[in-house]
């Protein structure tokens, strides 16, 4: 059973909504490259709130997305300080039940 997870809300600076969405995106290939990111979904919320939720099997694997392209280039950009309304919280969470197809 996956039993680690990460969620990451964004809120995107007022008429930066497209590039938020285009950034989320963008990120695909890199996620794709990432054996140990079990799933990956990048997600909106509401008109400017976006968020990123995704799960590993263990310790490791989640620790490898944190210190990856993904989660690099989410920092640069919140460091650039044009695209988000305020830097992303990531939150590690714990799976306690799942269901898979």
């Amino acid at each position: 059973m996956t039993k680690f997870a990460l969620y990451v809300p964004i809120e995107a600076k007022p008429g930066k909504e497209q590039e938020v969405a285009d950034f989320l995106r963008s990120a695909i290939p890199l996620v794709n490259a990432e054996p140990d990111t079990i799933s990956w979904y990048a997600i909106q919320e509401g008109p400017s709130s976006f968020a990123i939720f995704d799960t590993f099997d263990d310790e490791d694997g989640r620790d490898a997305h944190l210190n990856g392209q993904v989660a690099t280039a989410l920092m640069a950009k919140a460091a650039e300080g044009d695209l988000f309304a305020k830097p992303p919280q990531i939150h590690k969470l714990s799976i306690i039940a799942d269901k898979r197809s």
